[in-house]
């Protein structure tokens, strides 16, 4: 039963992802979840930037309203007029999402939130060449035909750069104005810290996060998971998700029955995994993306769930959705010291310093001698996330957010 106040009843909240096929869904999935949980009108609305299907699927609590355009610019405009909510709630500080925000605010005065939940800054910084580290292209004659050529199309990449919302130069831009957003959310101490505003953790849904609801056994056995002792890892593998070291950890390990199932992901990190799987094959399972709606019952056959975060500025402003994951479904969890893992599991979670296999090979043996104390750990995690992350606890400190916005 959905609690309703009267104050948000009719209200409708105008929610604009970055991208509807990539980054940033999952979290404006669960602050619409929580949105509806506490009695808001909520629809999502957003452009489809990268190639594939909607990724998450959405669950059908959501509503999602694709704009679709040819042109990415004009599209962004389209979607800027679409948006009819009585606040608009900007997903991540990029154009295509806070951008189309305010410019709908300047067009009709709709309040605008941001929420953040990612250090962007950061991210851009990391793939970028270090302040002072001159090029390394060779010098020659200045005005050669060849150098002339190179320049004009350098100046061409440079001008058709404008017409991509993702550009850093939009989110250097958009960084200097984030103090205009009538409100902010953020979901990690890092965050606040930086931007301030509300701090708004993750959260799940506890009906359809139950664990009483699901079998383990039937759930390995349907994914074809029965012969092993399962390291789960639900989400995107990236670097510095330190992947790497559970999988040195298994090879110091030497459990032929252990293997690191990693779910879903997004396309745009194949390449990476492609490595993972060149050097580590024999310990990892591919599974593909699922709904929302079946990722408990997924979640459900891990043993269990691995978030070896590590040490970097991206990981330090991220609140991995995997520990909400586990958490919801009563799993223990393997983390490490990194940000604000260890407030968020606090005494429920099995923690390690990153970056280093041999202290995960340690607690990973802990874990597997002693499965009794890793279930008692796992029905920890299950009882702080319902008191920190669930709908209930979550809905309404958003709710608090918009209700300052009359």
């Amino acid at each position: 039963m959905q609690s309703r106040s009267a104050a948000s009843r009719g209200r409708k909240i105008s929610i604009v992802a970055p991208d509807l096929a990539a980054g940033g869904m999952t979290r404006a999935y669960a602050l619409a979840q929580a949105l509806v949980h506490t009695g808001y009108d909520v629809e999502i609305s957003g452009l489809k930037l990268t190639a594939g299907p909607l990724y998450p699927v959405p669950p059908s609590s959501v509503k999602v309203k694709q704009i679709d355009s040819r042109n990415r610019l004009f599209g962004l405009l389209r979607l800027a007029f679409a948006l009819d909510g009585d606040i608009v709630y900007a997903i991540k500080p990029r154009l295509s999402s806070y951008g189309v925000a305010l410019l709908k605010r300047r067009l009709s005065g709709t309040p605008v939130v941001l929420d953040i939940d990612d250090w962007e800054m950061a991210e851009m910084a990391s793939s970028s060449r270090p302040p002072g580290e001159k090029s390394s292209r060779p010098r020659g004659p200045r005005f050669t035909g060849a150098r002339l050529a190179g320049r004009a199309r350098r100046m061409l990449r440079n001008g058709l750069r404008w017409l991509d919302p993702a550009d850093a130069r939009y989110l250097r831009w958009l960084d200097k104005t984030i103090c205009s957003a009538d409100a902010i959310t953020v979901n990690t101490r890092l965050l606040h810290a930086h931007y301030g505003g509300t701090y708004v953790p993750q959260c799940k849904d506890t009906d359809i996060y139950d664990p009483d609801k699901y079998d383990p056994e039937r759930s390995r056995r349907r994914y074809g998971l029965s012969a092993y002792i399962v390291l789960m890892f639900p989400g995107t593998a990236r670097p510095h998700k330190g992947l790497e070291d559970v999988l040195t950890a298994m090879d110091a390990l030497q459990n032929r029955n252990a293997r690191l199932v990693i779910v879903g992901g997004r396309n745009c990190c194949e390449s990476y995994v492609a490595q993972l799987m060149q050097r580590w094959s024999h310990w990892i399972v591919r599974l593909p993306p699922f709904p929302q709606a079946q990722m408990p019952e997924i979640v459900a056959a891990a043993h269990v769930i691995v978030v070896p975060q590590r040490d970097s500025g991206i990981a330090r402003a991220q609140f991995p959705m995997k520990l909400t994951d586990g958490m919801a479904m009563a799993k223990p969890i393997l983390a490490t010291t990194v940000g604000d893992i260890p407030e968020i599991l606090g005494s429920s979670g099995y923690l390690v310093a990153p970056s280093n296999p041999e202290q995960l090979t340690r607690v990973l043996k802990r874990i597997l001698e002693e499965p009794q104390a890793a279930t008692t750990r796992g029905r920890q995690a299950r009882e702080r996330f319902l008191r920190c992350y669930s709908l209930g606890a979550v809905g309404p400190v958003l709710s608090g957010v918009f209700e300052t916005l009359r």
